[in-house]
């Protein structure tokens, strides 16, 4: 069961969970942006997508090399460098976090739109319509 419905969602699944970490990370920016020394942080997400799926793994070759599983799920953060710095140490750009969010927000709407086809998909085949 588990199979056929990983491959009915297929990589949809994980992509809206990380699209929400993402929306996650950058409200956290947009909230911090008055706060003295806040450091901005954000993912590539097609980076952290394909190593969550398995694209591009590494496999380990002698027992003295380590994993390339052994960082943490936010070791895919990355410092925001910006463009123009501010005097007291903040990093966050209200307009690039703004435009970050805005984007991010419509990818996790299509990707929402997408399972929701499939969901929809698999409820008119129950019903053999």
């Amino acid at each position: 069961l588990m199979s056929m419905i990983d491959s009915v969602f297929g990589v949809h699944e994980k992509a809206l969970g990380m699209r929400n970490e993402r929306l996650t990370v950058l409200a956290k920016n947009i909230a911090n942006a008055e706060t003295p020394n806040f450091k901005a942080r954000d993912f590539e997400f097609n980076d952290v997508l394909k190593r969550e799926i398995g694209l591009g793994k590494m496999t380990l070759t002698n027992d003295g090399h380590l994993s390339a599983g052994a960082a943490n799920s936010n070791g895919s953060l990355t410092w925001e460098v910006p463009l123009s710095p501010s005097l007291d140490g903040n990093t966050v750009e209200m307009s690039v976090q703004q435009a970050k969010f805005g984007r991010a927000a419509g990818e996790y709407q299509a990707t929402l739109t997408i399972l929701e086809g499939r969901i929809s998909g698999i409820r008119k085949a129950l019903r053999g319509e």
